[in-house]
């Protein structure tokens, strides 16, 4: 399909794709690497593999968490409804707000957070590092990840899956029509794994585009030098609503072509921390379970079930347990919400990037958040 646009693609991009004014310039052009067998860039891992994680010990992070006085988060330096700046340096996003509600959590002040934008290439380095305390940046919890890298994954908070963005004129309709194609994709992701996994299962070749910087990634997409843009699926309305200048030109090719559960991230080591970021993210999936939101938490502290009671504080210990206020819960929920909260805040009906929850529903609502008890 399309292959005599191939070598055009590869030479626009030649030409184009860096630039020169930019001192990442000879970067970016070392990144964008073509492969006509189709087989995807493994020199990501080796990097990220060669990096010597720094070890936690437990109960460090918080220490110097409270010291700072701020959480530094690390976030993706501008994927709309996820993580993004506005023209005032302001964030926002559904990950941007769990990064709030652990500092919620932390110091009782869902303000003292601060974001630091991390590329794909400097995200693992940076919570390895220690440059971050926290990773939520659209970062698919894998095997190779967890046990490789020396990071500590909490439960998934979004799951969403490979999925490809095509011009509507381009006549392609279904995954098989990209035989052949050229595919826009970020470097060391996991889509990238995906994609020359899925090629390679079906007999199919492609030439994949590679490019770090994810303005020039959608830029190159939008301006053809690409057939395919692909992301986790859950990013493509966002580039086709905001990062388009006619998104009825774009549609998004039907299916989901991976598993990629997007989890906040640790360094190894530090269980006490862990625990703290973990059980967050657990209140917000326990809160909405209970029916406990950012709207009526305050009448809920009079609530009589007992595992509510729990939760915000009312009774029992856990707060103390962790190291933190008895009202932990009740702060995050409090400030920030609860997860459909969260949710619909930047995905929900009426908002520039409406997502339907599918899997990130309720298990008791047919999709597979499941909140441990707190208790």
């Amino acid at each position: 399909m399309r292959r005599q646009l191939v070598e055009r693609h590869v030479k626009k991009n030649a030409a184009e794709i860096a630039d020169p004014s930019n001192q990442r310039g000879n970067e970016m052009k070392d990144l964008t690497k073509v492969f006509h067998s189709g087989v995807a860039s493994a020199t990501l891992a080796v990097m990220l593999l060669s990096v010597a994680p720094a070890a936690a010990e437990s109960g460090d992070t918080i220490k110097a968490i409270i010291a700072r006085g701020e959480l530094l988060c690390g976030v993706h330096p501008s994927r709309p409804g996820f993580a993004a700046p506005d023209d005032k340096g302001n964030w926002a996003g559904f990950e941007a707000d769990y990064c709030r509600a652990l500092a919620a959590v932390v110091f009782g002040d869902a303000t003292k957070v601060r974001f630091v934008a991390l590329s794909s290439q400097q995200r693992f380095p940076g919570i390895q590092s220690g440059e971050v305390d926290v990773l939520a940046r659209n970062v698919s919890a894998t095997m190779g990840r967890d046990v490789s890298l020396g990071l500590n994954f909490t439960p998934p908070i979004f799951y969403t899956g490979t999925g490809f963005l095509v011009h509507v004129d381009s006549g392609i309709e279904k995954l098989e029509d990209l035989d052949g194609a050229t595919i826009c994709m970020a470097p060391g992701s996991t889509t990238e794994q995906n994609i020359a996994s899925l090629f390679s299962a079906r007999g199919m070749s492609y030439t994949p585009i590679v490019i770090e910087d994810n303005k020039q990634l959608v830029a190159n997409y939008v301006e053809g030098r690409c057939d395919a843009l692909a992301k986790d699926k859950a990013a493509l309305p966002g580039v086709r609503a905001i990062d388009t200048e006619n998104p009825e030109e774009h549609k998004m090719l039907p299916g989901i072509f991976s598993k990629e559960p997007l989890a906040m991230a640790v360094r190894q080591g530090d269980d006490h921390w862990y625990d703290l970021v973990k059980w967050t993210v657990y209140a917000t999936f326990v809160g909405e379970e209970m029916g406990v939101s950012q709207a009526n938490v305050d009448e809920m502290l009079q609530s009589p079930d007992p595992d509510v009671q729990i939760m915000l504080g009312v009774t029992g210990d856990l707060g103390e347990k962790m190291g933190v206020s008895q009202d932990w819960a009740y702060q995050a929920i409090k400030q920030v919400g609860n997860y459909e909260d969260i949710y619909l805040r930047h995905f929900g009906p009426g908002t520039p990037i409406e997502l339907d929850r599918d899997l990130n529903q309720q298990w008791v609502d047919g999709g597979i958040l499941y909140g441990f008890p707190i208790k």
